[in-house]
């Protein structure tokens, strides 16, 4: 099948809505498929058969940063889909009149059009502009043939916002087996570690955006709860990895809190480092307060961890957390509740059976969530819509 995987976004950044196009982009190219991206501005050359469409502005949304399009000229949108003549458009959601919807109404009725609704709301106001961008984009969404959601959160506000029925849960992808490699490699070194007991030294690992809705002011918190237990017989090496506006509040916050000497803010962390730094970590933990529509970090990061080595993932309560957590609420806690977090801490890391009755869930449950499992489940519903096309 010939594919355009449609986003209003740029892919130049490494956001999860971008890390869902490229992993399943790149999935359905090893199977054989020829796939394009049809995005808004995007600079980066290393991807075949990126076609950027638009200029874009930058916008706080949902408690994150991204770029959005202005106008897309149409007659380019009509030569570009002439020209490829695609089997499948599938628009990554909520979508921009300006763009993606402009794209999705001048495709030929030969061309199934699927979508993934991506987003959870943050506050009361997304609610509202989401609700509003649905009775804009009225035209274009009865244009699709199937609409899915990353999670039942998201779905459930897809459909209160667009008014979209029937809309089904596919999850977000994640290759495991890039997560995996990493963590046998490190499996040798990180069960001797396990081995060493109490005096080992436990890695507490933070990794996403400074921004305060990811909750790493919660993380620090609970670090120190910790560090300041005089019972607690582990040392302690603690990892921020990630970048953004809080960073210097954040270093601050380390000191005052006594626990500088045992952090270590590394700042971004590219794609090919992530899976060894999460296989490297005895917790990692995600206190985000909202605004998840799923968890892709979750995913990875239980991902890289094996029966005994890896890290433990908690993370917070928040509905698209909860989402994939929820075989396992053991290892959730309420969002902005330090407290509760260094809890958990303390109980799986003085717990070996327990951190490993853990770890051998992860790694059994996270294979649900692999690109070749979902792609799969994505594939066969683009030939059924190209079979019911064609028929028609």
């Amino acid at each position: 099948m010939k594919i355009g995987l449609v986003i209003d976004d740029s892919l130049d950044r490494p956001d999860g809505v971008q890390q869902y196009v490229l992993t399943i982009g790149a999935w359905l190219s090893g199977q054989g498929h020829e796939v394009h991206y049809l995005t808004g501005e995007t600079v980066r050359t290393d991807l075949p058969k990126l076609h950027s469409l638009s200029r874009n502005v930058n916008v706080r949304f949902n408690g994150n940063g991204l770029s959005i399009p202005l106008p897309a000229s149409r007659r380019r949108i009509a030569a570009l889909l002439a020209k490829e003549r695609f089997d499948v458009l599938h628009v990554q959601m909520p979508y921009s009149p300006m763009l993606a919807a402009r794209i999705v109404n001048a495709a030929p009725a030969t061309t199934v059009v699927m979508g993934t609704f991506h987003i959870l709301p943050y506050s009361r106001l997304v609610r509202s502009a989401t609700r509003l961008l649905g009775r804009a984009l009225g035209r274009s969404l009865k244009r699709f043939d199937q609409v899915f959601a990353v999670s039942t959160a998201a779905r459930d506000f897809a459909e209160r916002s667009f008014g979209l029925t029937d809309v089904d849960v596919l999850p977000n992808v994640v290759d495991t087996g890039r997560f995996a490699a990493a963590a046998k490699r490190g499996q040798t070194d990180t069960t001797a570690d396990t081995a060493a007991g109490p005096a080992a030294e436990a890695r507490l690992l933070f990794l996403g955006r400074l921004v305060p809705r990811k909750g790493c002011m919660t993380f620090l918190q609970a670090v120190a709860e910790l560090h300041a237990d005089a019972g607690f017989g582990w040392p302690l090496k603690v990892i921020v990895a990630g970048k953004g506006p809080l960073a210097g509040e954040l270093k601050a916050r380390a000191r005052s809190l006594g626990i500088a000497d045992i952090t270590n803010f590394t700042g971004f962390v590219a794609e090919e480092d992530k899976p060894s730094l999460l296989a490297g970590a005895t917790i990692a933990a995600y206190p985000s307060s909202g605004g998840e529509s799923f968890g892709i970090v979750l995913v990875e990061a239980m991902a890289a961890s094996t029966a005994r080595t890896g890290p433990v993932v908690l993370a917070a309560r928040n509905p698209g957390y909860a989402t994939v957590m929820e075989p396992q609420p053991g290892q959730l806690f309420e969002p902005l509740d330090h407290h509760g977090l260094a809890q958990l801490m303390r109980h799986f890391l003085g717990d070996a059976q327990a951190a490993d009755a853990a770890r051998r869930w992860q790694e059994m449950y996270v294979r649900q969530f692999d690109v070749a499992t979902v792609g799969r489940r994505l594939v066969a519903a683009y030939s059924s819509h190209l079979r019911k096309r064609s028929e028609s």
